[in-house]
């Protein structure tokens, strides 16, 4: 469990990366769609090691922050989205 947290996690840090070098708007997109996804996983794996009592130690403040990261990521996945067929309404017109 421990492992998959360090994946889920590694990946949101190098898709964020990634998203902040993107070429496109489109391409932009599709990394915030990769982080709102593993920052989700990262959730999962804080609560069933937090349940399963494989975390012993207090971290409500880091499942707090993870979660209010996903609201963020997924807001401005939402937020691009919109952009990005609003875009597409325009250039079809």
């Amino acid at each position: 469990m421990g492992r998959q947290l360090l994946r889920s996690v590694a990946s949101v840090t190098a898709n964020y990366r990634a998203a902040l070098r993107a070429r496109s708007k489109a391409e932009f997109y599709a990394k915030l769609c990769i982080i709102v996804e593993e920052m989700d996983e990262t959730n999962f794996w804080m609560a069933i090691m937090t349940k399963s009592g494989t975390i012993t130690s207090d971290i409500a403040a880091l499942e707090k922050e993870s979660d209010e990261l996903l609201k963020i990521f997924s807001s401005s996945k939402k937020t691009v989205r919109l952009r990005l067929q609003a875009q597409a309404k325009s250039s079809n017109h």
